[in-house]
């Protein structure tokens, strides 16, 4: 099976802002790196071309800062500042994306074997990830790696020190296995040899030159959040306990009542969340979620629309506002539910806009409504189905529509 991303707004445009820094400072251009959530507990994050920038999210739920997770990042855009990742094939990193599949957190949005589920509540990360052939890289290369990301945090005003919370971590995993392995034979430094490189490099920095810019609240929530969607129930609540009164543990505990099934006891925590935070977009967006789960389509789209209102563009929660009308069905709630997908898919392209802008067509466009689900299928690998709607839909469309040209390029 492929390995399966999670598109998330919230999550993305936190980890994009830590990433930010960095990326500058390795003189990346601005908007050029992409944030790819890879639904998996490991402990691990890699880049690929110096622009596509994975995160697992075991490595994220257990991260407990920011500034540690700057480093594990800066680590690996060392190795692409240290060329390390030019002996990684362009063919491989291909494969990579052509075999990933995508899951949204929220509202039930899933696409798993092409067959999207409404309503049916959140896809909890049930999904495996195949089996990565990496680059095993050489010990030097691997503190070279290390080096470069301490500079690359210095240059970019963050504080180096997150690298040697991440080692000391690392070594609490790891540490009673590693005292029974002979360094000599392993490609990696072992975890003690690269603390103590680093805890040596941070001493001879100047002091003055250290800062903390990362907004650790915002990187608890998002932990808090993934916590809520992908641990069991009873994990959630071991890690949240009910005295614990944080906004972190209430957006934990929500996700997990809603997950459950416990749809009032996520409306109150949410509603709590609100009173505390009415400026946070991601708080009406699960309110959204969850007023949806009701069959409250009112409500869920008036959470939708504050959301986006102080969010701006946000391509996940415009498909999911897109999903409620067309559920919804009143009188021009179609229009603005192919508005939504629309933008959305001008911003970023996903399975799910396009099979919900299928919808919005529905009867009504029934030329449309094919070449939406061409795309749709061509998105998810059935190029079969794909040319078989892109064949039906010029069948409907004028031959000077912009539907009916991007039909043909799906057959040709």
């Amino acid at each position: 099976m492929g390995a399966t991303l999670i598109n998330d707004t919230e999550t993305e445009r936190v980890i994009g802002k830590l990433v930010a820094p960095l990326a500058r400072a390795a003189n990346i251009p601005d908007g050029r790196t992409k944030i790819h959530i890879v639904n998996d507990d490991d402990f691990n994050a890699f880049v690929m071309g110096g622009e596509d920038i994975y995160v697992y999210t075991g490595l994220l739920k257990q991260i407990k800062t920011p500034n540690a997770l700057q480093a594990v990042i800066a680590h690996e855009l060392g190795h692409t500042l240290g060329g390390h990742m030019a002996q990684m094939s362009d063919r491989m990193a291909a494969e990579m994306k052509r075999t990933m599949l995508i899951q949204a957190l929220g509202v039930g949005l899933m696409v798993a074997g092409g067959n999207p589920t409404l309503g049916a509540g959140v896809l909890a990360g049930s999904s495996g990830v195949a089996q990565q052939s990496m680059l095993a890289f050489t010990r030097d290369e691997e503190r070279i790696a290390d080096n470069m990301g301490v500079d690359l945090m210095v240059r970019a005003n963050q504080n180096p020190n997150g690298f040697i919370t991440v080692f000391e971590q690392m070594h609490d995993l790891t540490g009673a296995l590693e005292s029974r392995i002979n360094p000599n034979r392993i490609n990696h430094p072992l975890t003690m040899e690269r603390l103590n490189n680093v805890r040596e490099q941070i001493a001879q920095i100047d002091n003055d030159k250290i800062l903390n810019t990362a907004d650790n609240e915002e990187y608890e929530l998002v932990r808090a959040k993934l916590i809520g969607y992908l641990d069991t129930p009873k994990q959630v609540r071991e890690k949240y306990p009910s005295h614990d009164k944080s906004d972190m543990a209430i957006y934990a505990r929500a996700i997990a009542n809603m997950r459950g099934g416990n749809l009032s006891g996520a409306r109150v925590g949410t509603m709590t969340l609100i009173s505390r935070n009415p400026n946070n977009p991601y708080f009406y967006e699960l309110l959204g979620d969850i007023e949806y789960q009701f069959g409250h389509y009112d409500d869920s789209v008036d959470a939708y629309e504050k959301s986006l209102e102080l969010v701006g563009n946000a391509p996940q929660i415009q498909t999911a506002l897109a999903l409620v009308l067309t559920e919804r069905d009143k009188p021009g709630d179609d229009a603005r539910a192919i508005e939504m997908c629309k933008r959305a898919i001008l911003s970023e392209p996903t399975p799910m806009a396009y099979w919900v802008l299928a919808r919005a067509y529905g009867d009504a466009d029934v030329g449309r409504n094919a070449w939406a689900m061409a795309e749709y299928n061509k998105m998810i690998g059935k190029e079969a189905e794909a040319k078989s709607y892109a064949k039906r839909a010029q069948k409907k469309l004028p031959k000077d529509s912009p539907e009916y040209i991007k039909a043909g390029d799906i057959i040709k």
